[in-house]
């Protein structure tokens, strides 16, 4: 079973920046769809961005413009590179494949009900 292991979290002052990566225990060819998505305490998960196999990008009203959504195929790696990190970021931030490929075409904020393959997070905290 696929397993996926994000890092790269941690704490930052808003304007900052941060990595995220994610390893697959499998080839990321084989997901179809690859994405990002964070939780706050109280909120519901929401998706960050998300990307094809083709490298078709998609992303959130809040990540558009500040964070890059990338993937390493040789690596089996998933990267979120987040700028100008606010605040409002502040979450719990969790990687997930699906290999059927809806999760990169739907509304994203349906997105998250699609992705089957989930890893344990990483925090992220922007202090003001």
């Amino acid at each position: 079973q696929e397993q996926l292991m994000e890092s790269g979290g941690g704490s930052v002052q808003a304007g900052g920046s941060l990595n995220l990566s994610c390893v697959a225990s499998v080839s990321t060819y084989v997901s179809n769809c690859l994405g990002w998505f964070r939780q706050a305490p109280g909120k519901e998960r929401e998706a960050v961005a998300v990307v094809d196999n083709n490298g078709r990008t998609r992303y959130g009203n809040s990540a558009q413009g500040r964070f890059t959504i990338s993937k390493d195929n040789a690596k089996n790696t998933l990267f979120l590179q987040m700028t100008n990190l606010e605040p409002e970021d502040t979450a719990m931030y969790y990687c997930a494949t699906e290999r059927s490929g809806l999760g990169c075409v739907v509304e994203l904020t349906t997105a998250p009900r699609i992705f089957s393959t989930w890893g344990p997070g990483t925090q992220v905290t922007v202090s003001s």
